[in-house]
């Protein structure tokens, strides 16, 4: 979440971008999963679950990755540091290529290590004005956090993220994707985390209006505190 080092080079980077993504995924899937059959049918359980692997993954993750590709795991992230001239262009679309194949082999793996089928579509619908709804904001809070913690308190960005997913699991209705690469790769599984196709749309929405709402909201309060203001 912080910009990338260019002393790791190009191709270090993407795969950090790649490794970071897919070992995010099987976090969140195979949590899932794990959750479901130790749960008894209790969705608040596996829900539980869910969320603390996933909040501390993800600050393990951003602490050792974030150093050599600046642990965006998420195009959106990459998309707006490229608009932010953190690198080129060409660079911000090689780690979405690169974080959307990787989300979807993290899935498989997820649902390797389970022993459940690679290849699956879920049938999990998430849809409605809330949903989208919770999904803007979901991602408002993550972009916003982001941007603000990278010129505020850089050292803590790892901790912040992974505590504001932790936070955004339980209050918002969608339980936080947060992540285009992310929503596309739950479609691919028939489990506790997937979305259905069908919903995928309405929560890409959700996200890119959270997004750009958090980049604008940024720069006016760091343009104050730049000011003194």
């Amino acid at each position: 979440m912080t910009a990338a080092a260019p002393d790791f080079g190009l191709a270090r980077r993407l795969a950090a971008e790649g490794l970071g993504t897919a070992l995010l995924l099987s976090i969140v899937v195979g949590s899932g999963i794990m959750g479901e059959r130790l749960s008894g049918g209790n969705d608040a359980i596996a829900l539980l679950l869910n969320t603390v692997s996933t909040g501390a993954g993800l600050a393990v993750l951003i602490t050792l990755l974030g150093p050599v590709s600046g642990a965006h795991f998420n195009p959106l992230v990459s998309l707006l540091a490229a608009r932010d001239r953190d690198f080129a262009a060409g660079e911000a679309l090689a780690r979405v290529a690169v974080q959307v194949l990787a989300a979807v082999a993290g899935v498989l793996l997820a649902h390797a290590m389970f022993e459940l089928p690679l290849f699956q579509v879920s049938d999990k619908v998430r849809s409605g004005g809330g949903q989208v709804l919770s999904e803007a904001v979901a991602t408002f809070g993550l972009i916003l956090v982001i941007r603000l913690a990278s010129r505020l308190a850089p050292a803590a960005t790892a901790a912040l993220v992974a505590l504001y997913i932790t936070a955004a699991y339980g209050f918002t209705a969608s339980t936080s994707f947060a992540n285009p690469a992310v929503t596309l790769a739950r479609s691919l599984t028939d489990t506790f985390a997937g979305i259905a196709p069908e919903s995928v749309p309405g929560f890409l929405l959700g996200q890119v209006g959270g997004a750009l709402a958090a980049t604008a909201a940024s720069a006016w309060l760091l343009k104050e505190h730049r000011a003194g203001g």
